[in-house]
């Protein structure tokens, strides 16, 4: 299931992060933390933390952090009026052979070597002011996760229910194709009595035989039970993206065998419309932890 969160933060001491959480589909849970060096700490309380919320899906947490560095200060005042007194001396020579200056740039002279230096770099933030702001990260991100579920949900629920719908429209449809096949079985039947001589016996185990091989009465009993076991599993929520990802492979076997043993034109069809259903709904179900 995908999902994504991004977070700001500060400790009012010069150091700044940000936070961004995203995932995306995948078979089992894949957690990938990319943090800043110094900070390896807070990776096995994360990992801990995100199992907590997350069963499945391929994670990835990237924490950046920004260090301030302190105010430039005056290294030594004499160097300063030295460095003054060079820029006096050029301009004071240039001016001699009518060669124009420009102002001179304060930031100019500050930058010279020795006349001032960088203030400290800020510390790095503490760990547990870091974990604890990570909170509200992951609660955003399952709060977008749960949204995207529920929508998700119901798209599935629908998608269960045209299938539910096709399933009915089979076991009319072998209803309907009952008297049509034993018509045709009876008239076989009487003209290989008449062709032949035949142990009755014989026969009657033939056709019950060949009545086996086209009865789809469970095929769609089972079907049926699926149907109602995947409402089931939609109406319990939390991770049952595996169990309904097993369920569809069930379905898919079925419709399979209904096809095979239809012998009729319009249960063929029925059960290839089944089939298309149920292949997409497969689609999604990879979607669902």
């Amino acid at each position: 299931m995908t999902g994504f969160a991004a977070r700001e933060g500060a400790d009012g001491t010069g150091a700044s992060w940000s936070w961004e959480l995203r995932s995306v589909n995948g078979r089992g849970l894949d957690l990938r933390l990319r943090l800043p060096d110094g900070l390896g700490a807070l990776e096995a309380p994360l990992r801990k933390r995100l199992s907590e919320v997350i069963g499945r899906g391929s994670i990835s947490l990237s924490l950046r952090v920004t260090r301030d560095h302190g105010a430039h200060g005056l290294t030594d005042p004499a160097k300063l009026a030295a460095a003054l007194a060079q820029v006096a001396q050029v301009r004071a020579a240039a001016e001699a052979q009518g060669i124009a200056c420009m102002p001179v740039d304060p930031v100019a002279v500050l930058s010279l070597r020795g006349v001032s230096e960088a203030g400290e770099v800020a510390a790095m933030p503490a760990p547990e002011v870091l974990l604890a702001d990570a909170e509200p990260l992951i609660a955003a991100f399952t709060d977008m996760r749960h949204d995207e579920g529920r929508a998700l949900a119901a798209l599935l629920s629908g998608q269960i229910d045209g299938i539910a719908e096709l399933i009915e429209a089979a076991q009319k449809a072998a209803a309907a194709r009952a008297e049509p096949q034993a018509a045709r079985l009876r008239a076989a039947i009487a003209m290989l009595v008449e062709a032949t001589e035949i142990d009755e016996a014989r026969l009657a185990q033939e056709v019950a035989a060949l009545a086996l091989k086209t009865d789809v009465t469970e095929e769609i009993d089972r079907l049926r039970a699926h149907v109602a076991a995947a409402r089931a599993l939609l109406a319990q929520g939390g991770a049952v993206g595996r169990k309904l990802d097993f369920l569809m492979q069930e379905f898919n076997r079925e419709a399979n065998t209904l096809c095979s043993k239809s012998q009729d034109a319009g249960l063929t069809a029925i059960g290839l419309d089944l089939k298309l259903a149920i292949d997409q709904t497969r689609e999604q179900v990879q979607n669902v932890e």
